[in-house]
């Protein structure tokens, strides 16, 4: 090898490792705000690091799903892991589930955002069903990685089991086709509906999967029957505005190689779809 190709290579090398090293350092300060950004006793997650910030259910379903991860990566050991999993369920197996204003969750669903302290209903918010979908996610992927037969991961899958189950996707379509975002004591169900390409994906998925308040297949139709195919700076695409409605489903399903009638039309999976929309934005 020539001196100058030796040199190439070997900068390219530094270049890789630093690369290598940015992204893990990244992962490891973006784990540690699941670390210290919660409430050691109830378990949940703020939504923002202000002071006095509620939490969000939604900061919790990516926290279960983030500590797998962290113990994969060596961030935080596995003891340590289900501890923080089992605080979390335990709460919101425990968590009064009625019509009262200041309850934590209805029907199965929870509160977008809940008082750190009380694990309550915060600023009047509304039950969300995509939120609450999330948290769902979340829970089911520690239940998936937490296998053993252990007292502890047993709890973890018998936790999730139930709190998934009791979850009535039913009741959320309000006498529609599709889901409503959600629901408040004071006045009822939302007006606005899940149709249309965005990061409710996820919740047609788990809604239709339900053992026990499955969504009719009808559902997942109608919400598909708004989708909009688009072609923008040379990409042809799914069309969604926000990059995290082409994001937030895939933290949990590897979409590559699935196909809906939407996507066999377009020979298209959602992976390549989130590819394309990714460049787009860019």
């Amino acid at each position: 090898m020539h001196a100058s190709s030796a040199r190439i290579s070997s900068r390219m090398q530094s270049i890789s490792n630093q690369q290598a090293k940015l992204l893990a350092d990244l992962q490891s300060d973006a784990f540690k705000y699941f670390i210290h950004e919660v409430n050691r006793d109830n378990g949940l997650v703020a939504d923002s690091t202000k002071g006095g910030w509620p939490s969000s259910i939604a900061a919790v379903g990516m926290a279960l799903a983030a500590y797998p991860v962290g113990v994969e990566r060596g961030f935080i050991t596995r003891d340590e892991a289900i501890a923080r999993t089992l605080r979390k369920l335990r709460f919101f197996s425990e968590s009064e589930q009625s019509t009262s204003s200041d309850a934590t969750g209805y029907k199965g669903f929870y509160y977008h955002f809940l008082d750190m302290e009380t694990g309550r209903r915060a600023w009047r918010c509304e039950l969300s069903t995509i939120d609450s979908t999330f948290l769902f996610a979340g829970m089911l992927a520690a239940a998936a990685y937490f296998d053993r037969e252990s007292g502890e991961e047993t709890e973890i899958r018998k936790l999730t089991t139930e709190l998934y189950s009791r979850a009535d996707w039913r009741w959320a379509m309000n006498g529609g086709a599709t889901l409503a975002h959600g629901w408040r004591p004071e006045s009822g169900f939302l007006a606005s509906r899940w149709d249309g390409y965005d990061e409710a994906l996820l919740a047609y998925i788990l809604g239709l999967g339900s053992p026990t308040f499955p969504l009719p297949s009808e559902s997942y139709v109608a919400h598909t029957s708004r989708y909009e195919w688009k072609e923008i700076y040379d990409y042809e695409y799914l069309f969604a505005a926000p990059l995290f409605a082409h994001q937030f489903s895939h933290i949990w399903i590897d979409f590559r190689g699935i196909q809906d009638h939407f996507m066999r039309e377009h020979d298209l999976d959602y992976f390549e779809n989130a590819r394309r929309a990714t460049y787009t934005q860019r």
